[in-house]
């Protein structure tokens, strides 16, 4: 039985389905987006959908974006999408290619930041005075870069809140940083996507899984990862891209492209940082109404999590010469800086 509000609501869907089609078919330039994201997923029907919207508004419709209904290649591939120009825009982690973007490094390590928003900003302007021109990043421009604000040790049998609790722990992670963190701290990491979570907890693959707050709810693992530990500034962090192909950039009008950069770089990355600001509060308060155990780390577990963020800053420090970036311990002394000055200015 369709009820009258449903057909109602069915019908201005398709008006503005068709809207949206007519607006990108008279535009002069059609910008396609490969996402990995589910449709459904808020990232992708709060943020890249309204991105694209924005566009659009920006440009008088001269300019839209359209989001393919399918992901062009895997997670990893999408940043090599943008630079081929297989995809226009795209969006992923640059960690996800660890070795050729080590000079990203240093903003995922953990006691980063607790504040998504100000870190995301922080990290644009990291990334706009010291890192933009690198022969790394040559082929595309970038949109946004953003952080999450800090992530957490989710565990299915207790909270991890000593050294000792880590030892043997297998530990879902994600890439090689998390990899050599988790190492460092005696555990025994797993590689393998956050998808994969739940069935590695059943099965008793894995004690425990790193995850931002807000993907425990996303993944269904409430019950399956009943125990977070919250470090401060974040256990470790994510850094996320939205770029274009050089090549369709420059393509672009001068007016629009002026339009468009009005609401990209540092605007857009503060409103993906807020984003996921927000995800992770309303998560966070979901979980603590559901019984969730939330636990802070003891102060020995604290000073090693420090210890193996210094030592692997000091180690990055030294090789930086060696992936073009001499100058790696001003680059990390500035993005702090930024960090400290919007999260004071935010409370």
């Amino acid at each position: 039985m369709t009820f009258p509000f449903s057909r109602t609501l069915t019908c201005a869907a398709l008006t503005a389905g068709l809207s949206f089609s007519s607006a990108i078919a008279m535009a002069d330039t059609v910008l396609t987006m490969s996402s990995w994201a589910p449709a459904t997923s808020t990232l992708s029907s709060e943020f890249l959908n309204g991105f694209a919207e924005d566009v659009a508004r920006v440009t008088d419709d001269r300019v839209t974006v359209r989001i393919l209904p399918a992901a062009l290649g895997a997670p990893a591939q999408h940043y090599e999408l943008a630079r081929k120009g297989i995809a226009d825009i795209t969006w992923g982690n640059l960690t996800y290619e660890p070795e050729r973007f080590k000079v990203m490094w240093f903003c995922e390590l953990p006691m980063s930041g607790e504040s998504g928003e100000a870190a995301s900003v922080a990290l644009w302007r990291t990334y706009d005075t010291f890192l933009k021109d690198l022969p790394v990043f040559e082929g595309t421009h970038m949109l946004a870069v953003s952080l999450f604000g800090g992530a957490d040790v989710h565990a299915a049998h207790k909270a991890l809140v000593a050294p000792e609790d880590f030892r043997n722990q297998k530990i879902r992670m994600g890439n090689p940083l998390q990899k050599t963190l988790l190492e460092n701290m005696g555990a025994v990491p797993v590689a393998a996507p956050a998808t994969k979570a739940f069935e590695l907890i059943d099965s008793g693959v894995i004690d425990a899984s790193l995850h931002p707050i807000e993907s425990v709810l996303g993944f269904g693992l409430q019950d399956a990862l009943p125990y977070t530990t919250e470090v401060e500034g974040g256990f470790y962090d994510a850094m996320f891209f939205l770029t274009i192909n050089q090549r369709k950039w420059d393509g672009i009008s001068e007016e629009d492209r002026a339009a468009i950069s009005e609401i990209s770089g540092e605007a857009l990355s503060a409103k993906w940082g807020a984003f996921w600001d927000r995800e992770n509060a309303t998560a966070r308060e979901k979980l603590v109404a559901m019984g969730h155990t939330f636990a802070k780390p003891e102060p020995a577990l604290n000073e090693m999590i420090l210890k193996v963020r210094t030592d692997f800053l000091d180690q990055w420090y030294a090789d930086g010469p060696d992936f073009g970036l001499p100058n790696a311990k001003e680059v990390v002394t500035y993005f702090e800086s930024n960090y400290t000055e919007l999260a004071g200015a935010a409370q």
